[in-house]
């Protein structure tokens, strides 16, 4: 075998812009502040500070091709082994699944075919025997359209994004065994933080052709690493120290041994939504409007910002069972994803007036049926726009499943839009947006529900609600350009590490928060107490409470100081979390605590106790630095204490003892 036909493809989880926890004096009833300064590490899958905690070998890109450089061997991923448990944790598939590379599915394979566009990728079809295409219903394999919408959604974006913003979306690494490949790298985000993944390109395969998302240039192979990546499992294996160990609290075994790099399996990316992929990919915050329940004067607006912000867009007809895939007499298409690729106002001029309409584009990346109505592509409505705005537009009428439609029939056609917004740091080569150019502003916190501390359920629990993590949120400026002076905020709540654990019986939480107009912060409890919560109604809420990885809420808030708590629906419930606060002015958010103090320390330290296995496990869990996290030092401390004496240590009081240090 040719030494040079190296394979293998670094997969990140989203961009490079500096990522950083500060470490303040206030007391963290489950909460870590996450600072975003002006470069992000990337860091590899189970890494110190990743977030993301494995029982696998860290495997680094560079060392991985270099051996693969010596020993002449195309390099195989043992982390995410090319067998049937890397495509099901449930329900297997009644076909036999075939793994293949790229060169084995086409002689002149390439990662891109003349770069990457919205009309690259298709959902792959399961075909039988006969090679008759099955219907994706009758297919038993798993199936995630959703991450195919957000493929498909992403690429709309990025084809309107300056130069370089592709390789920003597929950074180029070491790719050889494809002709024509350089380099490859993909970028997914993972609750705050860019990790890197690696794996291999084998691809599952039915008859020679690819079981999931493809391209629709045959030899175009970078949509399906992209999800292999996306898909990738986390192999888990026990420590000899850790299954001796005669109790081990169960909020540890959940964070040390199974928290998720990503999804696991190609089953585990069933079940997700369009907005988690998008987020995922582009490290934004989603949003799902109903569309029954706005204006059409407030949609304009939300969405000429969420355009000029470099925004996914995606919208749907709901549909029943029964209606699925039915065609509309205007020819949209009910329960399938659309996506928005633009949104602007165009001049138009007729006999009795002349002004500007507001039109939307959309496609459908599904098939070739497109919209019939008024602004479809041979509709009488275009020859009232000149000539001039066509060609500034670059419109073309092309049978390839995009179109326009006005504001008016996209408001009463559709059931809701979904929004990934972006921020400064989400998927670019450069800034989003420069001199001077619209951006949001954003503030990220990490927290925790912990049993009896910090899980205090809902506000219909008004004796344990106070208890939730707390967090000040400071608006000063309104909005620039909406003359009622207010301020847009979006807030989102997600989290962390559910999906994943659905192998453990873990199920998402119904999580929401809600958000207090504090009128004279300086004299406001802190925390919050249950007496003056009682006393206060809410300015805002997420609700109803549901059980989604991340929900969020869209508000319009006069400058001044809120207080926002997030919470599970039940007290008691336990679980991690990530909160982020987007606004269009500069915010400033806080947890809204007490401080803690730290009394002298005696530096005398009597080790002579520790056995030399007890050792030895803090020797794994440190690494190279021997330093440890408070998670790990949670670890620990449950693997040294007796049963019965660790009760009241949690890890809300871990998370305090480490921020000290």
């Amino acid at each position: 075998m040719d030494k040079m036909e190296v394979s293998e493809c670094s997969i990140f989880i989203n961009q490079e812009q500096a990522h950083a926890q500060q470490l303040t004096s206030s007391q963290s009833r489950g909460g870590v502040t996450i600072a975003h300064t002006t470069r992000r590490p990337i860091y590899k899958l189970g890494e110190k500070s990743s977030g993301i905690r494995t029982r696998v070998n860290v495997q680094d890109f560079y060392q991985l091709r270099e051996q693969s450089y010596t020993s002449g061997r195309l390099f195989e991923d043992p982390e995410f082994p090319a067998t049937d448990e890397s495509i099901y944790f449930s329900k297997k598939p009644d076909f036999k699944c075939e793994w293949k590379r790229p060169r084995e599915i086409s002689t002149n394979a390439q990662f891109f075919v003349e770069g990457p566009s919205r009309f690259d990728i298709e959902q792959g079809s399961i075909e039988s025997d006969d090679d008759e295409e099955m219907d994706a219903e009758e297919a038993a394999g798993p199936s995630h359209s959703d991450a195919y919408e957000a493929f498909q959604t992403a690429m709309n974006w990025l084809e309107r994004q300056p130069e370089g913003t592709a390789t920003q979306l597929v950074l180029h690494k070491r790719l050889r065994d494809m002709d024509g490949c350089k380099e490859t790298c993909v970028k997914f985000w993972q609750y705050g933080r860019w990790v890197e993944v690696v794996v291999d390109d084998r691809l599952p395969t039915k008859n020679g052709k690819l079981v999931y998302t493809r391209s629709s240039e045959t030899n175009e192979f970078w949509s399906a690493i992209f999800e292999k990546a996306y898909a990738k499992r986390e192999t888990r294996r026990g420590n000899p120290a850790l299954n001796n160990c005669p109790r081990v609290h169960r909020t540890v075994l959940l964070l040390a041994a199974c928290t998720e790099p990503l999804y696991g399996s190609y089953e585990a990316l069933d079940g997700g939504t369009i907005c988690e992929a998008m987020v995922d990919f582009t490290g934004g915050v989603s949003e799902r409007i109903d569309l029954s329940r706005i204006t059409q004067d407030s949609l304009l607006s939300i969405m000429l910002k969420a355009y000029d912000r470099g925004s996914l867009m995606g919208c749907a007809i709901n549909a029943s069972a029964n209606e699925l895939e039915a065609e509309t007499k205007d020819g949209l298409v009910k329960g399938h994803a659309y996506s928005v690729t633009k949104v602007k106002l165009f001049d138009f001029k007729t006999r009795r007036a002349e002004g500007q309409i507001p039109l939307i584009r959309l496609r459908n990346p599904w098939g070739q049926i497109e919209w019939k109505g008024p602004w479809s592509d041979k509709s009488p409505e275009w020859r009232y726009v000149p000539e001039e705005e066509k060609k500034k537009s670059g419109l073309t009428f092309d049978n390839d499943g995009e179109f326009f439609m006005s504001l008016k029939y996209f408001h009463s056609s559709f059931s809701e839009l979904e929004i990934c917004n972006l921020s400064a740091d989400s998927l670019t080569t450069k800034t989003l947006h420069e001199e001077g150019d619209k951006r949001w502003e954003m503030s990220v916190f990490e927290g925790s529900w912990v049993i009896d501390l910090t899980a205090g359920g809902c506000g219909r629990f008004t004796e344990s609600f106070w208890r939730n993590p707390q967090y000040l949120i400071t608006l000063t400026d309104a909005d620039k350009d909406d003359g009622d002076g207010k301020c847009t905020v979006l807030v989102a709540l997600m989290q962390k590490n559910r999906r994943a654990q659905r192998k453990m019986g873990l199920e998402v939480l119904s999580i929401g928060f809600e958000i207090f107009h504090l009128t004279d912060p300086s004299r406001t409890p802190k925390p919050l107490t249950a007496k003056f919560l009682a006393q206060s109604e809410a300015v805002a809420s997420s609700l109803p409470f549901i059980n989604l990885r991340e929900v969020t809420c869209r508000v319009r808030l006069q400058p001044g100081v809120y207080c926002i708590v997030p919470s599970t629906y039940q007290p008691n419930e336990e679980g991690e979390f990530i909160i982020r606060v987007f606004s269009e002015t500069k915010n400033n958010m806080e947890e809204h605590d007490v401080n803690v103090g730290l009394s002298a320390v005696d530096e005398r330290v009597d080790d002579t106790q520790l056995t030399d296995a007890q050792k030895e496990y803090f020797k794994q869990i440190a690494g190279s630095d021997m330093e440890i996290s408070w998670e790990e030092l949670k670890e620990v401390l449950d693997m040294i204490i007796k049963p019965g004496e660790n009760a009241g240590l949690h890890l809300v009081g871990l998370r305090k003892f480490g921020k000290i240090f």
